[in-house]
């Protein structure tokens, strides 16, 4: 493999119980009854604000209601994000293995269905231009369709110069996994972060699953010669 595309929420970051509390409060304002569990796994990880709202609202909102609603949504989740001190770091080994990856000049790049608003607050906490270009970084610009439609791996791989075939993709949600499926990625490793273990192991064409990134291995990259 040549290079490697994250997602970022859940994956990265393992924030996928502040989005479903963000959610299951916020839903109960828009509809009036809080998602399930059910609807939070199939509605909601990988997709747009956009598709989320339409779904709870039962119709196409405008887009100045999906920008109202999924600003006072977002503002919400990133204040529980700044609450939460002892989780608010990148996942287990993330650190360590995105220092490798950058020491060893293998292309990479984040392929994130959140918004602007969240990914710029990211890069800052996070630190995250330490590690990879920003510009190349792919994120919900109200063009792009939500996963699990392959065009933000499509389009992420174009980014840092390489065919989807020779890119792993590292995913948590179903939507986001059927998405690498679709673009051809070259391998696919599911990031445990919220679900139980057996939940991916049921999953077709995951070439791996892991609940740390220590347990990468980092023998299936290739490593560019550098002159």
């Amino acid at each position: 493999m040549k290079g490697i595309i994250f997602d970022f929420n859940g994956t990265l970051y393992w924030d996928s119980q502040l989005h479903y509390d963000a959610w299951i409060e916020y839903s109960k304002i828009l509809r009036g009854t809080s998602f399930t569990k059910e609807e939070m796994r199939d509605k909601m990880f990988g997709h747009t604000n956009a598709d989320i709202i339409e779904y709870a609202i039962g119709r196409k909102p405008s887009v100045e209601v999906v920008e109202k609603y999924a600003n006072e949504k977002e503002a919400l989740y990133r204040k529980r994000c700044l609450v939460d001190k002892e989780n608010f770091k990148l996942a287990p080994g993330a650190a360590a293995f995105l220092d490798f990856l950058k020491e060893n000049n293998i292309p990479m790049t984040i392929a994130t269905m959140s918004e602007w608003d969240n990914v710029e607050f990211y890069i800052k906490e996070f630190k995250l231009a330490k590690w990879f270009d920003v510009d190349k970084i792919v994120y919900s610009n109200g063009k792009i369709p939500g996963k699990p439609a392959p065009d933000i791996f499509l389009i992420a791989a174009g980014k840092i110069g390489l065919n989807p075939k020779d890119c792993v993709v590292f995913e948590d949600a179903i939507a986001g996994i059927n998405a690498a499926k679709a673009a051809g990625i070259g391998k696919i490793i599911a990031v445990d972060s919220i679900e139980p273990i057996e939940f991916y192991r049921d999953i077709d064409g995951l070439s791996g699953i892991i609940t740390s990134f220590d347990e990468v291995d980092k023998s299936m990259f290739e490593i560019p010669s550098v002159i």
